[in-house]
């Protein structure tokens, strides 16, 4: 069964416009979920709101949505007012600019979303848009209205359709500097530095997300499997905890030789000798006038 769009509208490019629909790109089906039970009856429970101040529980008919706008004074909103409230961005984004999406610091990129065409009618549009933003190498910069807040979104393509995501507003985002600005700058050895980029070297990989797997969710599932069975919940052995380096240059030749064969730890350590040996090219001898 094909998933339900989460937003569902028009994508404009100057004149030109094709309706379009938004998918998640990413599905939050659990393997592992759990239910809160009553442990005397071992029946499932539910929430349910409660007046704050008489303890009584609300029916669906009494409850409403308000905005405090001094201690304990509310503004009361009707969903039916939240929804009436439209700007052109709850029905279209307009691509108002375009970038490397490589620009773009990972740290503003929130959640990905598919674009795809929403009926016949708009694929050649749709195409058009798409094939001009793969041919410049750009990512469209635009606006939506997604769960009744205004986002800022980049789109690209990809493959024959194109993928959307939203991004974080600045004043939003921690920067760098607030996080890392203790950090006293180290001046690393070369030598040293060469060990690590050897051990980088022979770790090199290509990324392939069909290799991942959740190894919490498989200690879930063996005591899930336990306790229906009757037994004790399996009893796992904490893993050490890595202790602080004392030598590091010594860890790092250790790692060259404890991270595969010896034959490749040979032939890594002969490569940083001679990365070592090699002569620093000279300048260039100035020409007399």
């Amino acid at each position: 069964m094909a998933p339900r769009p989460a937003w569902k509208g028009y994508l404009k490019l100057s004149l030109v416009t094709c309706a379009v629909e938004l998918t998640n790109v990413v599905t939050h089906t659990e393997k592992v979920s759990f239910r809160v039970l009553n442990r005397k009856t071992g029946n499932t429970v539910k929430r349910i709101y409660v007046d704050s101040e008489t303890g009584k529980p609300l029916g669906d008919d009494d409850e409403i949505k308000g905005y405090e706008v001094s201690d304990g004074d509310f503004v009361h909103i009707e969903e039916d007012e939240i929804e009436a409230v439209q700007i052109e961005s709850s029905h279209t984004m307009a691509l108002d600019g375009f970038v490397d999406k490589a620009s773009i610091q990972q740290i503003y990129l929130d959640t990905p979303y598919y674009v795809a065409p929403a009926d016949k009618v708009s694929e050649e549009a749709f195409a058009v848009i798409r094939d001009a933003m793969a041919g410049k190498k750009m990512a469209g910069l635009a606006r939506i209205v997604l769960y009744q807040r205004e986002r800022p979104v980049v789109i690209e393509p990809l493959g024959k359709g194109m993928v959307l995501t939203t991004l974080r507003y600045d004043n939003t985002v921690r920067q760098p500097d607030t996080v890392f600005g203790d950090i006293k700058a180290v001046k690393t050895d070369q030598e040293m530095t060469d060990l690590a980029e050897l051990i980088i070297d022979r770790k090199k990989a290509k990324f392939d997300p069909s290799k991942f797997d959740d190894k919490y969710e498989d200690a879930l599932l063996e005591l899930i499997r336990a306790k229906k069975a009757g037994k004790k919940a399996p009893t796992a052995k904490a893993a050490p905890k890595p202790s602080n380096v004392v030598n590091l240059f010594d860890a790092l030749k250790k790692s060259l030789s404890s991270d595969g064969s010896s034959t490749k730890a040979s032939s890594a350590k002969a490569k940083l000798a001679v990365k070592r040996a090699k002569p620093k090219a000279s300048a260039p001898k100035r020409k007399s006038a």
